[in-house]
């Protein structure tokens, strides 16, 4: 007798407000929806649209994963959101554009948390020749 795979069910929340989280490395763009606590309601990446390679860290596919997970976020409700960008990827700019250009979404405000360090670590010692 063959076992059954059950599906676990999509919970569609209602949630109005929440922080669209982006992370913009060099050599990929990920984006997290969460509510305001923190707890993840939809994500994308350039990487799990399909894009490869150095196509990746591209703007265009900044933008692909940005209306991904919006798409996403939409079917729980999400009408406001706040936006939080980190690190120095090339897609991040237009990543911020296109959340800015989806209907139906409000931008509430927009931080940039990306770490700098204060002094940071020690230097490797000189090289001698």
């Amino acid at each position: 007798m063959a076992k059954r795979k059950t599906r676990k069910k999509v919970v569609k929340k209602n949630i109005a407000r929440g922080v669209v989280y982006i992370n913009a490395t060099f050599n990929n763009t990920v984006v997290t929806v969460t509510d305001e606590m923190g707890n993840v309601i939809a994500w994308s990446s350039a990487g799990s649209l399909g894009f490869k390679g150095s196509k990746k860290s591209t703007p265009f596919a900044a933008q692909q994963a940005v209306e991904d997970a919006m798409t996403k976020a939409k079917e729980h409700g999400i009408k406001e959101v706040g936006i939080k960008v980190q690190g120095p990827g090339s897609g991040r700019d237009t990543a911020v554009k296109s959340i800015g250009a989806i209907e139906g979404i409000r931008v509430l405000f927009f931080k940039d948390i990306t770490p700098l360090p204060h002094n940071g670590c020690r230097p490797p010692k000189r090289r001698r020749v």
